[in-house]
């Protein structure tokens, strides 16, 4: 099994703890409300919503997969870090992909730094390509809940 690491950094305007609330703490409820095409629902299958639990994120049509499971591997609300791994829902040959998103303060906003890690079964490589569209997704996913939180002052205080 290879592990193939892939970093990002994005920049917001707005404050990290503002964005933590609305990005990570209540996502299963905001990213289907405002963007429904990239997720259509967010369910709980086991746990509270902390750490260990496994939840169901259910995409929109044209999505590339219909849906996959990620386990909650780690919250961290006062330093803003959130790390997750599908475990279900990837194609057959990756055995899991683990995500750890920090927000850092910068200024009046945040440094948004992501951190993929995919864990691949045997000699499977991971296409540039196939990286670059998910950054691209996550790129545009936060840029519309920023958006969302520049236009709504009151949300997520």
């Amino acid at each position: 099994m290879g592990v193939f690491k892939y970093e990002a950094e994005y920049t917001s305007v707005v404050a990290p703890a503002r964005l933590f609330k609305a990005f990570v703490l209540d996502a299963d409820n905001l990213i289907p409300k405002i963007a429904p095409q990239a997720v259509k629902s967010a369910e709980i299958l086991e746990g509270d919503g902390g750490v260990g639990t496994i939840k169901k994120i259910t995409f929109g049509e044209g999505s590339t997969y219909s849906y996959v499971k990620h386990r909650i591997d780690a919250i961290d609300s006062e330093n803003f870090v959130y790390s997750y791994s599908v475990i279900e829902g990837a194609p057959d040959s990756i055995e899991k992909i683990c995500y750890e998103t920090k927000l850092v303060a910068s200024g009046s906003g945040t440094v948004i730094k992501s951190t993929s890690e995919y864990h691949v079964k045997g000699d499977v490589e991971i296409k540039e390509e196939h990286v670059k569209a998910g950054k691209e997704k996550a790129s545009h996913l936060f840029k519309v809940i920023e958006a969302y939180l520049l236009e709504h002052h009151e949300a997520y205080n």
